[in-house]
């Protein structure tokens, strides 16, 4: 990884499984989800919250992935979707990828879908839930 870059700083010892350390000694790629800081992630967490459309949602999706590898799946639940809680928002496990940061993504996605319930509803379209009515 470039030293020039700044990277996460640890989390206090017992507070996360995020296996930062060991993911510091991998060569390449694998420690790319180092460089989303602390500031970087209240960026995103903002980015999130505000998204204005499906497409916009979409394309976080792939830029999560391609500048850090997180693969975020967004569709609707299981059971019956009677509010943002019944969208199943879900991240992959990723090593570096801090527990709070894994709770905090979904949430600021289901805080932008409450602000524009139409995004809700294209994301519930796209998955042919409305077909056949």
């Amino acid at each position: 990884m470039n030293s020039s870059l700044p990277i996460r700083s640890p989390c206090p010892p017992g507070a996360c499984t995020c296996d930062r350390e060991q993911l510091l000694q991998l060569p390449g790629t694998a420690a790319r989800i180092l460089l989303l800081t602390r500031q970087e992630e209240k960026r995103l967490l903002e980015r999130l919250e505000n998204i204005q459309s499906l497409e916009d949602l979409e394309h976080m999706q792939r830029r999560l992935h391609e500048q850090l590898g997180i693969r975020l799946e967004i569709a609707p639940g299981h059971n019956e979707v009677r509010s943002m809680r019944g969208i199943g928002i879900h991240i992959d496990d990723l090593p570096g990828l801090c527990r709070k940061t894994r709770q905090a993504i979904p949430a600021a996605i289901r805080r932008g879908l409450e602000k524009h319930p139409e995004i809700a509803y294209r994301l519930l379209d796209a998955h042919d839930l409305f077909r056949g009515l």
